[in-house]
């Protein structure tokens, strides 16, 4: 088993990744194999609804997106990290999951997902319900925690220093490799993901 941790910050070595470290050692000791992803300092920019993906099975404007898309076919589980910027998720990591989900969500379905957040002060959940829309609509089961899953920082030293933030992250990755092994149970005892309907589509304007 295998989860992949998405670092939406621009800083690679940052507050977030300090929290995606606490989930990610949480998950390794549980026996869970783990790798983070930075989707890099450059800003990503939103979906426009091209339609290309469809075609080229890709994000045709490449970077973070079509990068990340063979480790997100062969991971079972995701964490999606970002910091808070003006009060909410930051826009590269909204722009990434938008992208993610129009290019790769077949790579998303019926995987647990976690989202966290870190920030100064204020805004944290304000960008988890931001991030949250991507797992729901994939029908990811979202994995939770003792505490709304968020750290307080300006660097990794000040997070390292927010001992119930670090907690929550441990008891997340617990959590997940528990759900994890209770889906890898499920399977070799036959039990199939469910297969949902998906030909009613209701226009509002008529």
């Amino acid at each position: 088993m295998k989860v992949l941790l998405i670092n939406g910050s621009p800083h690679k070595n940052g507050c977030t990744c300090t929290a995606l470290s606490e989930v990610a050692a949480a998950l390794q000791a549980d026996g869970v194999e783990t790798e983070i992803f930075h989707i890099g300092g450059a800003p990503v920019g939103g979906c426009v609804g091209c339609g290309g993906c469809a075609k080229a099975g890709k994000c045709v404007f490449g970077g973070p997106v079509a990068d990340v898309l063979p480790l997100a076919e062969q991971a079972d589980g995701f964490v999606f990290g970002a910091p808070v910027h003006y009060a909410t998720a930051s826009a590269s990591m909204l722009g990434f999951l938008h992208r993610l989900g129009m290019s790769g969500g077949k790579y998303l379905r019926h995987k647990p997902a976690a989202v966290i957040t870190s920030a100064r002060r204020a805004g944290t959940t304000t960008a988890l319900e931001a991030m949250e829309k991507i797992p729901q609509f994939f029908e990811m089961p979202l994995i939770s925690s003792t505490y709304w899953p968020m750290v307080h920082g300006s660097s990794a030293d000040q997070v390292q220093l927010d001992e119930e933030g670090c907690q929550i992250m441990r008891n997340l990755g617990h959590n997940m490799a528990w759900l994890l092994r209770c889906i890898e149970a499920g399977k070799a005892a036959g039990i199939d993901a469910p297969v949902a309907e998906n030909s009613k589509r209701t226009n509002f304007i008529r």
